[in-house]
């Protein structure tokens, strides 16, 4: 029977017989087959902005999937290398690797697995926008280890892959270019709702950006709060990147026909809080009465 002692000299014994052209290969294989990956995804990148909405979706939802096939195949030849050289001592290997993915690798091992899970189960793709966690913005790459997200303050934020066991994923458009928009807008309590509504669905269904069919109609609604009214649409874009053009289209030429028709924001009701001086004024005075009084109890005695 072989004591553990016995087996980690054998280990090292393999390590050591490992030469440095094997090393490299393994290195060659791997760089190869990113550099691949980031070609194939650049040029898809390319073409896809070139074809409309539809087009666009379905080019960059097979990135993912060719770039994990060129990974698969590249992690196919590299352990190939590795069983040339373990032979049987392989298992002895597996488990100090899962004894290394269980305590320091563990992170990296998940974002590859989550990797896997969004490029096979699609809970979201390439072109999606997205609520992960904090983050929110469209995707524009799914990688091995992590996600890029694009977002509306035009940052790229690379989210782990592993995101995908932990958080909740909300998807605006779910593998279609047609999205829908919510617009809230709020008035003042005494406004003249049916007024404020017309003006609201005339900006929606005249927006250039908007999108209506009959799997995609408009809808308004409104609820009356204590101190307010909102307003509230909701409509489809032809394409998401025109979800901010949209709010801010809608909002503008809503807000141009509520002021011409009398129709305003809701007020603040600020208390009247006196400022510093005013404050320091008022507390002088009284201290000075307070005196003048206290003098005056004086004399009376």
């Amino acid at each position: 029977m072989v004591d553990g002692n016995t087996s980690r000299e054998q280990l090292l014994e393999i390590f050591r017989s490992v030469d440095t052209q094997t090393l490299i290969t393994m290195a060659l294989i791997f760089l190869i087959a990113y550099v691949l990956g980031r070609i194939i995804t650049i040029l898809l990148l390319k073409l896809s902005e070139k074809l409309s909405h539809t087009g666009r979706i379905k080019v960059e939802v097979v990135i993912p999937i060719i770039k994990f096939v060129i990974y698969l195949i590249a992690f196919y030849f590299i352990f190939r290398e590795i069983f040339k050289i373990f032979g049987p001592e392989i298992f002895l290997l597996a488990g100090l690797l899962g004894a290394a993915i269980g305590f320091g690798l563990k992170d990296l091992f998940s974002d590859i697995v989550g990797g896997l899970v969004i490029t096979f189960e699609k809970p979201y793709q390439i072109g999606d926008k997205i609520s992960i966690g904090n983050y929110f913005g469209e995707v524009t790459d799914i990688g091995l280890r992590s996600t890029k997200l694009f977002t509306p303050d035009a940052n790229v934020v690379t989210a782990p892959n592993s995101l995908i066991f932990k958080e909740t994923v909300a998807s605006a458009n779910y593998g279609v270019s047609e999205m829908m928009v919510v617009i809230d807008l709020y008035i003042a309590g005494e406004s003249h709702v049916e007024t404020a509504m017309r003006i609201l669905w005339e900006a929606v269904v005249s927006s250039k950006y908007v999108y209506i069919s009959k799997e995609r109609p408009v809808i308004l609604l409104h609820k009356a709060l204590p101190f307010y009214t909102r307003l509230r649409a909701k409509a489809y874009v032809n394409d998401l990147r025109d979800q901010f053009k949209f709010e801010s289209d809608v909002h503008t030429r809503a807000w141009v026909e509520f002021q011409k028709n009398g129709i305003r924001a809701p007020q603040l009701h600020i208390l009247n809080i006196p400022s510093i001086e005013e404050k320091y004024e008022s507390e002088a005075t009284t201290r000075r009465n307070m005196g003048s009084n206290a003098e005056g109890l004086k004399d009376s005695r």
